[in-house]
């Protein structure tokens, strides 16, 4: 058998990080019409490279196959519009953003960012390969180009008048398996004294909390500074500050110039990476534990739930996210565990879960099964699904996560 090879360095990878068994795409949700055919199930196999540190997935479908009609939508999520307003806000006066320049944002989505840039009167573009989204985005006055970011399509969106003063990044880095292709794309968009910024989930803070979810086919890579900033260098970039967030579980916001751009280093970086070597995600020792951690949340998990249904309870989910299908696959549950999931997004209502084949139903659906438990698939959000579904209380009805560990509130 062919080794797979590190898609940063080239490095056959031979370490497991993570064996999470076979599991279909995270958003691949199942339609009417779909639902009395079969799934394809892939590896969830997730290696670290022992010559870069980049930990990452095979690339077992393309991201035409993945990404070109999807259906996460961020504008659903009243706390990612919040982040994404302060963003637009810190960014504008950092920056001295206006009229006369141009922001430039890849993997768009739905405008969710962009419309806070728009409604300052600063030029923008979103660049976004699926058609469905995009057009979600320009019904909010996003112009927004139906492409996928890499060399070419920079280099023609700059020929074109497009060159960028800001390029935001969120959560897609990951998302891409050719990462060299992608970050050119960047010394392409970007003006002489431009800035990038990247925002993903940081390997540490996923090794520390046991974030094990946030593994599935479309995140291609798990990322740290040291790593990031390597790929970066490679195509003339600089990473010159950076910010912690407790997004997704802990994040980073990076931001990158030019090697011969002005801005001075900040001394964040310095701590950020002082961090990572003590976390040992420089060297073998903090990539050992994690797999039995993982094996431990399951049993914990499946215990509950279990336990649950002898005793006559009702258990329902909310949160149709991607982290939760692969909790749910890896687990083994289904309905006869988890009777039903909610989630805001129409989009996705009516649909059933991949692999585990949990029906979607609105919030008030839910609230109607009077659940005696709602477990909450994505955590990071505990707290504003909690507030929202906060109704299940009146019949004593309780919140349960999963990760980092079983609790019930």
């Amino acid at each position: 058998m062919t080794r797979p090879t590190c898609r940063a360095c080239g490095a056959a990878l031979t370490r497991t990080f993570c064996d999470l068994g076979l599991s279909p795409l995270a958003n691949a949700y199942v339609t009417p019409e779909h639902r009395q055919r079969g799934e394809t199930f892939h590896p969830l196999h997730a290696y670290v490279c022992e010559a870069c540190w980049l930990v990452q997935l095979e690339a077992f479908e393309s991201p035409e196959a993945i990404f070109s009609d999807y259906a996460y939508f961020s504008g659903f999520s009243a706390g990612w519009l919040r982040h994404a307003e302060r963003y637009v806000a810190a960014m504008s006066e950092r920056f001295g953003l206006g009229a006369d320049s141009r922001v430039v944002e890849v993997a768009s989505n739905d405008g969710y960012l962009l419309q806070y840039f728009v409604a300052r009167g600063v030029p923008v573009l979103g660049v976004e390969p699926a058609a469905n989204v995009a057009r979600a985005a320009r019904a909010r006055g996003v112009p927004t180009e139906v492409a996928f970011f890499g060399r070419e399509t920079a280099h023609r969106l700059a020929q074109a008048g497009h060159r960028a003063d800001l390029t935001a990044a969120n959560n897609v880095l990951a998302h891409v398996p050719d990462i060299h292709d992608f970050v050119a794309g960047f010394s392409e968009i970007l003006k002489p004294e431009g800035v990038a910024t990247f925002e993903f989930p940081h390997l540490l803070r996923m090794i520390e909390s046991r974030q094990f979810d946030t593994i599935y086919h479309e995140h291609f890579s798990y990322l740290s500074l040291g790593v990031v900033a390597g790929i970066l260098a490679r195509h003339g970039l600089r990473v010159f500050d950076v910010e912690e967030w407790p997004t997704h579980g802990g994040s980073l916001r990076v931001f990158a110039c030019r090697e011969a751009a002005t801005h001075e280093t900040g001394a964040a970086v310095a701590r950020v990476l002082e961090a990572e070597r003590a976390g040992g995600l420089f060297d073998p020792s903090g990539y050992a534990a994690f797999g039995g951690a993982v094996a431990d949340i399951k049993c914990a998990a499946l215990r509950f739930l279990i336990e649950e249904r002898a005793a006559g309870r009702t258990v329902c989910a909310y949160g149709a996210a991607a982290k939760g299908n692969t909790f749910l696959n890896y687990c083994g549950i289904g309905p006869e565990l988890i009777r039903a999931v909610a989630d805001r997004s129409p989009h996705k209502q009516g649909t059933w879960l991949p692999g585990s084949r949990i029906p979607v139903v609105a919030p008030d659906a839910l609230l109607a099964m009077r659940p005696d438990t709602v477990l909450i698939l994505p955590w990071n959000l505990e707290d504003e699904i909690a507030d929202e579904m906060a109704a299940i209380r009146e019949w004593g009805g309780r919140f349960a996560v999963a990760i980092p560990e079983l609790t019930v509130f």
